[in-house]
C-alpha cells in the first residue's frame, strides 16, 4: 500500500475445511471466488456456498468468515480498505459447528 492509499488485497488459497477466523472490516471488504468451492457466512445468516466466479461483497464492520469446503480447496482474491490504518479486527476461531452450520 502507498501513502496516501489504503486499498489493499491478498490472492489466498485455503485447502478443504479450512477458514479465517470470525472478523469485521472497518471499510468492508469484496472477494472473488478464484477457484475451488468454498463457504461464507455472515454473523446470524446461514453458511453460504460459493464457487468459481462468485463475488461476495461484505458491508463496513459485518461480522462474517469465509473459507473452503469440506471436501474442496478453494481460492479468492480479497480487496478492502484501511480505515486510520487497520484494515481487519480479528475475532475467535469459527467453531466446527459454525463452519458445518
Amino acid at each position: 500500500m502507498y501513502a496516501p492509499g489504503r486499498t489493499g488485497g491478498a490472492h489466498v488459497t485455503f485447502e478443504p475445511r479450512a477458514r479465517t477466523a470470525w472478523h469485521t472490516h472497518p471499510a468492508g471488504q469484496t472477494i472473488i471466488i478464484t477457484f475451488g468451492r468454498g463457504r461464507v457466512q455472515r454473523e446470524g445468516g446461514p453458511v453460504e456456498e460459493v464457487t468459481t466466479g462468485d463475488v461476495v461483497l461484505f458491508p463496513a464492520e459485518e461480522r462474517h468468515w469465509h473459507g473452503a469446503g469440506p471436501e474442496n480447496a478453494m481460492s479468492h482474491i480479497a480487496s478492502q480498505e484501511s480505515i486510520d490504518g487497520t484494515p481487519v479486527t480479528w475475532m475467535e476461531k469459527v467453531s466446527d459447528e459454525d463452519y458445518t452450520g
